[in-house]
């Protein structure tokens, strides 16, 4: 006899039946996509995961740099492992970045919506500053009023910030385990309903974390230790992501043989356009969506 049940109440995405279908996606399945521009790919091996996602973002910066234009991208925190490589081809080959404009996606913070400070151990902008610009040789780095996270004191013009320096030429990005892009969570689809057009041109505000990411994060970067999360974050919202030229999302998390992106890939990829999986609006926009092998694998249940 089938054990038939329905899915926790904190779950904002709750279509069983596109669940069960997405689930069922084979690994040698996962590339197939109707739409041309989305293209999926796969990268077995770790380090040349994360050497791909260096060389995209250097060949990038040295192509604009060659072509004589300014260079905007949009930067996640998660993954982080190509920052450091990325930084040492740039200093290898002596690639100046007076041209480049970077956006985070995101930041903390707290319950009052003040973001956390640049020097918080937990914040993305430490951690940008320690695994890729302090990593660059002073000469070459980007000049410190061409870096810029969305902040508290920036959030309101954020969207205009970017637009100022002519817009993005490409995001980066992850998928988080409730589909987010960024900080864009999952129940914000409440507030969007059925309305994509309005959902696509949302911008920057500060949100709630939904509990999915509070332990997601707990556990990719507080040791398992949901207490220490800060409660909300400002993020850019969809509008800067379906309005960069073009975007370039990597998923990499595996602990072992156990990766909490193998579902939530399939869905983002596979599943219906909607606004309780952020991520699958990249389905309608040209998006590199690069996994790791690991997380390219079936979904099973595993019993540990």
């Amino acid at each position: 006899m089938p054990f038939q049940y329905n899915m926790a109440d904190f779950l904002d995405f709750k279509d069983r039946e596109v669940c069960e279908r997405v689930r069922r996606i084979k690994r040698e399945e996962i590339t197939q996509h109707p739409n041309p521009d989305f293209k999926i790919e796969v990268i077995e091996d770790e380090k040349d995961f994360y050497a791909a996602f260096a060389t995209d973002i250097v060949a990038r910066i040295k192509q604009a740099l060659d072509e004589g234009r300014r260079f905007v991208m949009i930067l996640p925190v998660g993954p982080t492992a190509q920052y450091p490589i990325a930084a040492r081809m740039i200093n290898a080959l002596r690639i100046p970045m007076h041209h480049v404009h970077t956006f985070n996606m995101d930041e903390y913070a707290d319950e009052n919506g003040n973001t956390a400070p640049a020097d918080w151990e937990g914040s993305f902008q430490k951690c940008m500053f320690d695994n890729f610009f302090n990593l660059i040789d002073p000469e070459l780095r980007p000049p410190l009023s061409q870096i810029h996270f969305p902040t508290t004191d920036v959030l309101e013009r954020y969207a205009d910030m970017i637009e100022e320096v002519g817009g993005v030429d490409v995001c980066y990005g992850g998928i988080g385990w409730c589909g987010h892009i960024a900080f864009w969570e999952s129940s914000l689809g409440y507030e969007f309903g059925d309305d994509l057009e309005a959902y696509m041109k949302a911008g920057p505000r500060l949100v709630t974390l939904t509990p999915i990411t509070i332990m997601q994060n707990a556990l990719s970067s507080f040791g398992g230790d949901w207490s220490w999360v800060p409660p909300k974050a400002n993020t850019i919202g969809p509008a800067q992501v379906v309005n960069a030229r073009d975007r370039s999302f990597w998923l990499s998390y595996l602990t072992g043989n156990v990766s909490w992106q193998r579902f939530i890939a399939r869905l983002v990829a596979h599943g219906p356009v909607n606004t309780f999986v952020p991520g699958s609006i990249l389905q309608t926009v040209p998006t590199r969506y690069v996994l790791l092998g690991g997380v390219a694998d079936n979904v099973e249940i595993r019993m540990s």
